[in-house]
């Protein structure tokens, strides 16, 4: 990992009973060394609440402070980086994301498990309004956004972001499901956009 504190930070935001040892972490692991091996890598494992999960995205962003910064959020950790986009200004890749969580988790109440971390708990309604207290509205720039969705998503309808963030730049990608099929062939593009500058 680069040392210099100047040096740009990429926080990665997992999805809803994924963890920091995801498929796209992995990739971004093996991915950054080779073609941006200036930025440093930071995977929170969100956990399951969301006020928790939240506080600890805001904090990998905070404690960047002074550095470049650049989000990273797949599915549910697209919510929440839209979330700390509007926060606090920073440019976030939204990659498959849940538009509307507290809608979409609805039929999901009750006993869950995660089978990254074994962690088992209980989705409750009060889970949901803390979801929809956190929804950013307009708030959000839409140029700091940078939607990238496949069309065959099993677990989400690509459409709802897209129609939440109408002005945000967007790539459609037919086919393709909600692990984002090919995640690293888009990864150079992500860095551009979060980062200014070219990476290959």
């Amino acid at each position: 990992m680069a040392s210099d504190v100047t040096s740009p930070v990429l926080v990665y935001l997992h999805g809803f009973n994924s963890s920091p040892r995801s498929q796209k972490v992995s990739e971004l692991r093996t991915l950054l060394p080779m073609i941006a091996p200036g930025i440093d890598l930071v995977a929170p494992n969100l956990g399951f609440d969301p006020e928790t999960a939240l506080a600890r995205a805001a904090e990998a962003v905070s404690s960047a402070a002074g550095r470049p910064v650049g989000i990273i959020g797949s599915s549910m950790g697209g919510f929440y980086a839209s979330v700390v986009s509007a926060r606090f200004g920073v440019p976030a890749a939204l990659v498959n994301p849940a538009a509307w969580p507290y809608q979409l988790l609805r039929g999901h109440l009750g006993p869950q498990h995660n089978p990254y971390t074994g962690e088992d708990y209980e989705l409750t309604t009060d889970h949901m309004a803390t979801l929809e207290a956190m929804e950013p509205g307009d708030t959000v720039d839409p140029e700091k956004l940078f939607i990238l969705v496949q069309t065959c998503d099993e677990t989400l309808d690509y459409r709802e972001i897209l129609a939440k963030h109408p002005r945000a730049r967007a790539w459609v990608q037919p086919g393709g499901d909600h692990r984002f099929q090919n995640f690293s062939v888009v990864a150079p593009a992500i860095l551009a956009f979060l980062f200014g500058r070219c990476f290959r």
